[in-house]
């Protein structure tokens, strides 16, 4: 797996984490999803920044 298609798959799992958290905090909000517990909205949005980070420092810093 090159470089290019790693940095591509870490961008796009990126945006579905993303959108993952923000529509499910957005219907949590409105009380259609009352079940889900904010823990587990939290590790969504924290996992997509970490893979924004990590999809970052492999694209700047590249060594292998």
């Amino acid at each position: 797996m090159n470089q290019s298609s790693l940095n591509r798959k870490l961008t796009q799992t990126f945006g579905v984490l993303l959108g993952m958290g923000i529509s499910l905090f957005v219907l949590r909000g409105f009380g259609i999803i009352t079940f889900l517990p904010g823990g587990i909205i939290a590790l969504l949005l924290l996992g997509a920044i970490a893979l924004a980070i990590f999809s970052y420092a492999q694209k700047r810093w590249w060594r292998f």
